[in-house]
């Protein structure tokens, strides 16, 4: 017979109950709000404050804490801490100045090894050098001291968020021109895609280099079900050189060209640019959108150019901006679909087997579009 308690018993009205089934039941809430409607309900439900703090899997006297609050407050001001500040900040606002502006610093200004602060090392060096810049109240500065200060005002001086730096002067007009080279692309591809024989077809060219031929060591385990689920690989490879991977992509068909080479000189972008003319009738124009790479405009490849004139047209990306090439998301798409955890056992089955891979793309090619970007937003 479960002992009922001589306290008031809490009558929840049909609102109550439908607040607090589900966030007793709840995964997503405050685990110490969930606690608390389990405490309510249950004694609500029998009166017994062990049955009650039981049901919520604490103690009693957490349980009668939660029960009082809700007989004197109500049940919505149960579920919630009752405010309270035992005693005065004993960090003043020029300390906490001094730290914030510390953290916006980095750790070899102040003479330290380390690139990033972290919460434990800001915290030592407060201790220690607080004082002595007028601070006395950062003489015992702890990490969760540092962490508040630094909560306060969104500052988190241990991540690194990377951003792209603006070097060319005229960026707003290169990526514009890029802009309207690819919403002509998409008003072409609208009306039927440009002439087989007279047209002008849009390729976007760019260069991977530093692909690695890594070797295995040991063979890879297939997976067994119910022993290891992935495959097994020895943690040891062999390196065999890296390969350069120069590919352009028909903005109008997805037709994928590509050749890998051992280096990305001026003659290996040529050999890209004959494969790309030949693959076009003689009658065709070929806008090729590409970056400032030395190869792409040195006098070994300008002169090949001056021997197919009104055949090539330049359209240069931002410096620093090579993120406007859609040969990008080419590249991203090879390394999803077969550079990811790539072994072989030479440099020449690495070229085999991207080229494979290229061939594999091109058997159902798909067509990059550029997605509308609202810069007025950034």
């Amino acid at each position: 017979m479960v002992k009922r308690t001589r306290r008031s018993p809490i009558t929840l009205d049909e609102k109550a109950m439908e607040a607090l089934g589900p966030l007793a039941r709840s995964r997503t809430a405050s685990a110490r709000e969930s606690e608390r409607a389990r405490v309510l309900l249950e004694y609500a439900n029998c009166g017994s404050v062990s049955a009650a703090a039981r049901a919520a899997g604490v103690t009693r006297a957490t349980a009668y804490k939660c029960i009082d609050k809700g007989l004197a407050m109500g049940w919505e001001a149960a579920l919630k801490d009752t405010w309270h500040r035992p005693h005065e900040p004993s960090v003043s606002p020029e300390a906490k100045a001094w730290v914030l502006a510390l953290a916006c610093t980095k750790p070899t200004a102040h003479g330290l090894a380390a690139e990033l602060w972290t919460f434990r090392a800001l915290a030592e060096y407060a201790r220690k050098h607080g004082p002595e810049e007028g601070h006395a109240c950062l003489g015992r500065a702890a990490k969760a001291t540092v962490h508040r200060i630094l909560t306060e005002n969104p500052v988190r001086p241990h991540k690194v968020a990377y951003y792209l730096e603006r070097r060319d002067p005229e960026f707003d007009r290169k990526m514009q021109e890029i802009l309207m080279v690819y919403q002509d692309v998409n008003m072409v591809n609208a009306s039927g895609g440009p002439a087989p024989d007279s047209g002008r077809y849009t390729v976007c060219i760019d260069e991977k280099p530093s692909v690695q031929a890594l070797g295995r060591t040991a063979p890879d385990l297939p997976p067994v079900p119910g022993v290891h689920p992935a495959t097994g690989r020895d943690h040891e490879y062999r390196r065999m050189g890296t390969a350069s991977i120069l590919t352009g992509i028909d903005l109008h068909t997805g037709h994928v060209f590509a050749r890998v080479e051992h280096r990305r000189r001026s003659r290996e972008f040529i050999g890209l640019l004959e494969e790309v003319d030949a693959y076009y009738s003689p009658g065709v124009q070929i806008r090729v959108v590409l970056d400032n790479h030395s190869a792409h405009i040195s006098k070994e490849t300008r002169a090949w150019l001056a021997k197919h004139p009104n055949r090539f047209e330049y359209v240069h990306t931002p410096k620093h901006g090579s993120w406007l090439n859609l040969a990008e998301c080419l590249f991203s798409k090879m390394s999803r679909a077969f550079l990811r955890h790539i072994r072989v056992d030479s440099w020449v089955e690495l070229k085999g087997r991207i080229l494979l891979g290229v061939e594999e793309m091109n058997r159902a090619p798909v067509v990059f579009r550029w997605r509308k970007l609202d810069l007025s937003a950034t």
